[in-house]
């Protein structure tokens, strides 16, 4: 019998990638994260200037960076303000690595 998803027990990493990646499953909040990277704070309506999207959209694909961990953000009215969750950008780095830096050589053949 198998087990199902909810039936599994997964790991507090596993977890996190999961949501990380998720998140991260989107090229607009590639993109955002990428600006947010290089800068060490940034308005929502500097992002629509430079992505052009609705606020609304923009401010949507900033909630679920926010929920993965990857953003943090702070009210400055009338503004709210964004920024790469340093600490947990690096637990991103050092999960991810860890991951793809597991691949066993010989694989299935393919």
């Amino acid at each position: 019998m198998q087990r199902t998803l909810s039936e599994i027990s997964y790991t507090t990493d596993e977890t996190a990638m999961a949501a990380m990646a998720k998140a991260l499953g989107h090229p607009v909040r590639l993109r955002i994260l990428r600006l947010l990277a290089g800068e060490t704070c940034c308005f929502t309506g500097e992002l629509t200037g430079l992505i052009p999207m609705a606020q609304s959209t923009i401010s949507q694909h900033l909630k679920a960076l926010k929920e993965a961990g990857l953003i943090q953000g702070e009210i400055d009215p009338p503004k709210v303000k964004y920024c790469i969750d340093r600490e947990n950008w690096k637990r991103a780095q050092t999960l991810f690595g860890e991951f793809f830096a597991s691949e066993k050589s010989g694989g299935c053949g393919c």
